[in-house]
């Protein structure tokens, strides 16, 4: 039996955390910082995630035998690094490895150096140069900051004047901080964007079931970008010849090409794909869970997740057979009125009775011993059918009982 702690506070977080305690091999479960409904199945402390010496104390204090790291922020700066030094067992990719999702400079480099298909770029670390050489690019295109930018730092340009102010924001108004003082200039690719995350052992990959996700604010796929509305796994569109596809041309390249590098992948590598006409092509890597995915793909998951934690870091991932429900897991975001721009928190929260679907909280918090939100994407509200139309019925046939002032969701999640 182990203690186990895990790093983040989001739905994501609490379909981890639920899925853990559904283990036999689980004993203690912890969570930094943790939100309202976590603190439900573990017990939750408000460290910050970014107070490495904080949570290793922590860790010490409680008998934690694993540290289980999502946030890409926390990776991105060492956590694994540092808790393995301090000999902490944690899952997860080393800074160096989660560089393929840190920094998009390096992904798109690496992905050229080993053929892996992806969209053609430019990268540019000047403004003027940056807006002179879109005076003559073809539209629409994509601009990406080079950083982490809590999965808002993509901006799709219709014309050059959008192009210009998209600039502007991330590399003079630094909307993102130091994510936009480099960025990527990348053609826009057409097509049917897919999901697929895997386990990663350093040598080996297990595939998660695809997935889809729905980046816009509103329905028909309009309003900004977000961290994603919602989602659905698996993809009907992701066929078997797609995914031999894959696994041949990127997923397999991609971990030798880590290797020939000399960097040890272990943990999550997520793959965003769009299934263009010219066959698919890598949109971007993130290193570890993507969220809203998880709320829908960690449903269906029959084999112990703790199992698959320690073959992951162990190394012998091959010799586990991890197994899927042969179902459909559906997830919808309830957000803020403002998300993602003007998110006003606290607003007191009640919950009707719900049937056959799992509440992950993802922005909430106990005030005054009042349920309130706490933060822009405030649930994942998801449910498993037999196929896609019965999970999204049994979805959105329970999202009406959660209620808050100006809360919102989008209604044609799921419409493929």
């Amino acid at each position: 039996m182990s203690n186990v702690l895990v790093i983040g506070g989001g739905g994501r977080e609490h379909a981890v955390c639920l899925a853990l305690s559904k283990s036999k091999r689980v004993d203690k479960l912890f969570c930094v910082p943790g939100n309202a409904g976590i603190a439900q199945i573990a017990v939750v402390k408000p460290l910050s995630v970014f107070d490495f010496d904080g949570i290793y104390e922590f860790v010490k204090q409680n008998d934690i035998d694993l540290v289980f790291v999502t946030p890409d922020d926390p990776l991105a700066k060492g956590m694994v690094d540092y808790l393995s030094e301090r000999k902490i067992r944690a899952f997860g990719p080393t800074s160096a490895a989660a560089r393929i999702e840190s920094s998009k400079v390096f992904s798109k480099n690496f992905m050229m150096r080993h053929g892996i298909p992806t969209a053609k770029s430019v990268v540019f670390d000047s403004a003027d140069k940056a807006i002179e050489y879109l005076g003559s690019a073809c539209y629409p295109i994509v601009l990406k900051a080079d950083g982490l930018a809590l999965g808002k730092g993509v901006l799709i340009c219709a014309d050059f004047d959008e192009a210009k102010r998209a600039v502007d924001e991330l590399m003079i108004d630094k909307a993102f901080g130091d994510a936009g003082k480099t960025i990527l200039v990348e053609e826009f690719l057409v097509g049917r964007e897919v999901t697929v995350m895997a386990f990663c052992d350093g040598e080996h990959i297990s595939l998660m079931p695809s997935s889809q996700d729905h980046k816009r604010a509103f329905d028909g796929d309009k309003g900004l970008n977000t961290g994603g509305m919602g989602a659905f796994a698996p993809s009907p569109y992701f066929t078997e010849a797609h995914k031999k596809e894959f696994v041949e041309r990127i997923a397999v390249p991609t971990v030798k090409g880590l290797i020939s590098e000399g960097i040890t992948f272990k943990g999550v590598i997520y793959f965003g794909l769009m299934m263009t006409k010219d066959g698919i092509k890598v949109i971007e890597y993130n290193s570890r869970l993507g969220d809203p995915e998880t709320e829908a793909v960690l449903p269906l998951l029959k084999t112990d997740l703790m199992d698959i934690v320690d073959a992951c870091i162990d190394g012998t991932l091959d010799k586990l057979n991890v197994e899927w429900e042969n179902k459909t897991g559906f997830t919808v975001v309830i957000a803020s009125g403002g998300y993602p721009e003007k998110v006003v928190k606290g607003y007191e929260i009640t919950i009707g009775e719900l049937s056959g679907v799992t509440l992950y909280h993802a922005g909430t918090a106990i005030k005054d011993g009042v349920l309130v939100t706490s933060g822009g994407r405030v649930f994942e509200l998801s449910g498993v059918g037999s196929d896609l139309e019965s999970a999204k019925k049994l979805v959105y046939g329970q999202i009406d009982k959660i209620k808050f002032t100006d809360c919102r969701y989008r209604s044609d999640i799921g419409k493929v």
